[in-house]
């Protein structure tokens, strides 16, 4: 390094610094970690040869070392050869201690043998005895899990669905996590959903049998519903007559007439039978629930409720409850034709919504109040639209009477289960009217048949015991006819009394009607006016206007109607003194209806007036028919022609007949001979009227003086008929103008006083003021 080193010191210090970073690295080499590629990498910075100088610093290195691994060798020799001395030494005696262990190894082996196999078997017990200790552990933990398993197959055999989900929630939340490390377990929890579905589609099933089994059994929970609010009434009924016996009160009094004796045997029938059903009830009331098992739907709600699914079983429910809504609603087509089809009908709606009120009252959210209003709601227009429909079909007033009978039982009934039931109530009024239309025809059959039985004479009576069973039957008072001895005859005839009972049957009828339809006794009395109303202007006069239209009614006949309704005219007062006796609603109170009989039967009395003075006529067009001149005669025959004095007899037995006509005015105990009067009148008018038509009847061409003579000879026997005064009551020769213009006319021809009827033609004092010159020169040609 001197001879390679620069003289200056700059240089000599350059040389040493490269020196101790070869030293720094070598350092690094023995002591640093591999890798040392930064290290050997700074050897190379920068200087030339320092891959050589390196190598020589390195090799120096490496000598140092090689010098101090040999010094130490040598320090370190002779106790290494002492050792080896040493171990020769004991070779032999390690060879003799190897024999003696091996041959104490074979004989301890062979000692403990017996020892291993023993201590072999105590192991092995004492494995089993802690597998046991195990197993017992285990199976300790598994038993109950085995038994509540077991305990839920029994209950999903014996159907204890309900308890088996309380179960299989005991099983998921306490006993599987207990043994859930377990394969059978595993196995169990993959059953329980397929237990839950086969649950829920045996409850279902149970249900669909349930709703079937309610369906089937509607009419007869209907039926004992309606007959338990039948009895109800029946005791109310009972209580509110007994009360009203004590007080004094009686809600109908009749005025001595008694009641019909169907009436009489219904009601006692009625009782029988009450005391019957409260003896049969007397012990036990039957329910819905006694009749229907209503446990499917308890068990099927608690299920579907533990499942988390109860919205899907209430919407089901409800669902098909619906749908059998609507079947019980439909109604069979012949359900007008008897009463059974009406009370089949009401039984199954009313069975239905016991049901429905039921299951609203014992289960929690299954239906609600919402719900049942709804669908009563619904039920209750399809019915009133049913009932509109099939009542329109009834033609028999006692149907219609016990369908009004059903349906306030129906509406009691379902009102006693808290339903408005006024819409019901609000068509009772409806069927009403329709009740009032086919009693008004029945009536109109009977009143017909009345009017055909009767023979039109006064009813004769013998004896006392006849004539009050006469005067029980109608309200007549004559005091005059009192004072007469048996036999005497009433001025009426059969059918006046037989009218009269027929009219009060009828509010008898109609009363029916109007009985339990909550209304006030204002209400009734004016639907009972309203409806003897009706009979009276409508049925009765239309029979009385058909009877005195019918052709073989005779003048006597039509004579013996007007005086039958007169009576029956002044009948009507006793009418509405029945009417106010039954509803206890005095004749003087505001709004109270009046009935119209009187223009009733004074209608009809005009009309068999008219129809006396028509028969009348066309009686004398008859005899006139008869009538045989000769018009060329040349002398009179002497007499009046046979049919004129035939006419004139009749005429004369016919107005005998009037005198027992009643007058027309409201004073019953005064007779008038004005309708007698006036038909009289009439037929004198009619009879002068028909002989001047002969006379210019215009096929007649020739009349000879004979002729006029004869006919002048017969209308002298009409005015003498005409003085004679037929009908009592003319004054002075007022009947005999009848014949003025057809007296004048003869007079003119008889003493062919021409010259006078000329000049005094238009004057006031005329002899021949009533002869109409066209007519004078017509007969005058002739």
């Amino acid at each position: 390094m001197a001879a390679n080193a620069s003289p200056n010191a700059d240089g000599f210090c350059v040389e040493e610094n490269k020196d101790n970073v070869y030293e720094t690295v070598l350092g690094e080499i023995k002591y640093l970690e591999l890798p040392l590629g930064i290290t050997l990498g700074s050897v190379y910075d920068d200087q030339p040869n320092a891959h050589q100088k390196f190598i020589e610093k390195l090799d120096a290195c490496i000598r140092n070392h090689d010098r101090e691994i040999e010094k130490m060798c040598n320090f370190h020799h002779q106790g290494f050869v002492d050792a080896i001395t040493e171990l020769l030494k004991v070779r032999a005696d390690a060879e003799k201690l190897k024999v003696q262990v091996t041959d104490t190894n074979r004989r301890l082996q062979d000692a403990g043998k017996e020892v291993i196999a023993q201590t072999e078997d105590i192991i092995q017990s004492r494995i089993q005895q802690r597998n046991i200790t195990t197993v017992v552990e285990k199976l300790q933990l598994c038993l109950p899990v085995l038994e509540m398993y077991s305990k839920l197959k029994e209950q999903m055999n014996v159907k204890r669905y309900y308890s088996a989900l309380k179960t299989m929630e005991q099983l998921e939340n306490i006993y599987f996590p207990r043994v859930s490390q377990y394969r059978f377990c595993q196995l169990m929890i993959e059953n329980l959903p397929k237990l839950r579905e086969e649950i829920k589609e045996i409850s279902m099933s149970d249900l669909k049998d349930f709703l079937e089994s309610i369906r089937k059994h509607s009419d007869k929970i209907g039926e004992t519903a309606m007959k338990q609010a039948q009895q109800q009434k029946a005791f109310n009924t009972v209580l509110q007559k007994q009360n009203n016996v004590r007080y004094g009160k009686n809600k109908y009094i009749n005025d001595g007439i008694p009641e019909p004796r169907n009436e009489i045997v219904s009601k006692q029938n009625l009782a029988v039978e009450d005391e019957e059903e409260e003896e049969g009830h007397e012990d036990e009331v039957l329910t819905a629930h006694d009749l229907v098992d209503f446990s499917p739907v308890y068990r099927c709600l608690h299920i579907y409720s533990v499942l988390g699914d109860a919205e899907t079983f209430e919407n089901y429910y409800r669902k098909q409850r619906r749908k059998q809504a609507r079947l019980v609603l439909q109604p069979q087509s012949n359900m007008h034709e008897t009463v059974e089809g009406y009370r089949r009908y009401f039984s199954q709606i009313v069975g239905f919504f016991v049901v429905e009120d039921h299951i609203l009252h014992v289960t929690q959210g299954l239906i609600t109040r919402a719900y049942t209003d709804e669908l009563w709601n619904m039920a209750l227009s399809k019915i009133i639209a049913v009932l509109r429909t099939h009542s329109s079909y009834c033609t028999d007033p006692d149907l219609v009477l016990e369908l009004k009978n059903l349906i306030v039982v129906f509406a009691d009934t379902l009102q006693g289960y808290g339903f408005p039931v006024n819409r019901l109530f609000d068509l009772l009024f409806e069927i009403r009217d329709q009740y009032n239309e086919t009693l008004l025809k029945k009536w109109a059959v009977l009143f017909r048949d009345i009017f055909e039985a009767d023979n039109y004479s006064p009813i004769p009576v013998t004896n006392e015991e006849e004539y009050k069973n006469v005067i029980s039957k109608f309200p007549y008072q004559d005091p005059e006819l009192d004072k007469q001895c048996f036999p005497k005859k009433l001025p009426m005839s059969q059918s006046v009394p037989q009218i009269y009972i027929q009219v009060k049957e009828f509010i008898y009828a109609s009363l029916k009607f109007s009985e339990s339809l909550h209304r006030s006794s204002t209400e009734i009395d004016d639907m009972l006016r309203k409806s003897t109303n009706l009979l009276l202007t409508r049925t009765l006069s239309s029979c009385l206007q058909n009877l005195i239209k019918k052709p073989h009614i005779v003048l006597t006949e039509l004579v013996q109607i007007i005086i039958n309704t007169t009576h029956l005219e002044q009948a009507c007062k006793y009418l509405e003194d029945f009417i106010t006796n039954i509803t206890n609603i005095s004749q003087e109170t505001l709004h109270t209806a009046r009935l119209y009989g009187l223009s009733t039967f004074k209608d009809a009395r005009h009309a068999a007036e008219g129809e006396i003075y028509t028969k009348l006529n066309q009686k004398i067009d008859e005899f006139i028919q008869l009538a045989d001149y000769d018009w060329t005669m040349v002398e009179p025959d002497g007499r009046a022609s046979g049919y004129l004095m035939d006419l004139i007899n009749f005429l004369r037995s016919t107005f005998q007949v009037f005198t027992h006509l009643p007058n027309n005015n409201n004073d019953h105990a005064a007779m008038s001979g004005k309708v007698a009067q006036t038909a009289c009148m009439s037929a004198c008018q009619h009879l002068s009227t028909t002989l001047m038509q002969m006379l210019l009847d215009n096929e007649l061409k020739q009349i000879s003086m004979g002729a006029i003579q004869q006919f002048n000879l017969d209308v002298i026997q009409c005015e003498l008929f005409a003085g004679s005064e037929p009908v009592p009551g003319f004054h002075g020769e007022t009947l005999q103008l009848a014949f003025i213009d057809l007296r004048q006319l003869l007079d003119l021809f008889m003493v062919w006083d021409w010259s006078t009827y000329l000049a005094d033609y238009g004057q006031p004092g005329s002899k021949y003021l009533r002869v109409n010159p066209s007519i004078a020169l017509a007969l005058l040609e002739k």
